[in-house]
């Protein structure tokens, strides 16, 4: 009962109940990024949701859209900027997928919701992490660790997803909690995890090596 109504409940509550309180903090974010970044103000991305339909995500930006002499836009960690570090590492920059929460594309506690791009990449055990809507809060907090591999966080989803609870929510909020605390202290917002695809390509080039070596 949880899972199918009282769930959808709370975060249509919760996430209506944040937007409103929220409003003074969207003005000034939206405000600070397009003094420092320029527009657009929000960053826009097709992601993977529950059953692996799509939807359209929408987060603060973080990166300039900086390029190089051939109009090719410049690595990630050339374009992240010092405000996006704080915006990443806070979370702030992830405020506008409360609305993604409303209109019922994600849900307040939930796996990340992943790039489409990142579709054939996925093994067949880990897209049971598509049972269920993405989330914005991730489970795998569990873990209590600020980096997590692409290996720990599958592992964390999927047991999310096989055991969605009341209980389990109310355990990745608060771990949450604690690994912000830890993100603002480390500096995360700097860090930069492979994409799942150039991962992926990376571990069949090392199977392959093993193979012939």
């Amino acid at each position: 009962m949880y899972k199918n109504y009282i769930k959808r409940i709370l975060d249509v509550v919760i996430s209506l109940i944040c937007i409103v309180v929220l409003i003074p903090f969207y003005i000034l974010i939206s405000l600070v990024v397009l003094l420092k970044m320029g527009r657009p103000v929000l960053f826009s991305q097709e992601r993977i949701g529950k059953g692996e339909k799509t939807f359209r995500l929408y987060k603060f930006r973080s990166m300039t859209n900086a390029k190089d002499r051939n109009g090719n836009l410049l690595e990630e960690e050339k374009r992240l900027t010092k405000t996006g570090i704080f915006l990443r590492s806070s979370s702030l920059d992830e405020l506008p997928e409360f609305f993604s929460i409303l209109k019922g594309d994600m849900s307040l506690v939930g796996p990340r919701p992943l790039p489409t791009y990142y579709g054939p990449y996925f093994r067949n055990e880990e897209r049971k992490r598509h049972m269920v809507k993405g989330g914005l809060i991730p489970p795998d907090s569990l873990s209590h660790k600020v980096f997590t591999t692409w290996e720990e966080q599958f592992k964390y989803e999927i047991y999310y997803a096989e055991h969605v609870s009341l209980l389990l929510d109310i355990k990745v909020i608060v771990t949450t909690f604690e690994i912000l605390l830890k993100r603002m202290r480390s500096n995360y917002g700097s860090e930069f995890r492979p994409h799942l695809n150039v991962y992926r390509a990376s571990e069949h080039r090392k199977n392959e090596e093993s193979q012939h070596g």
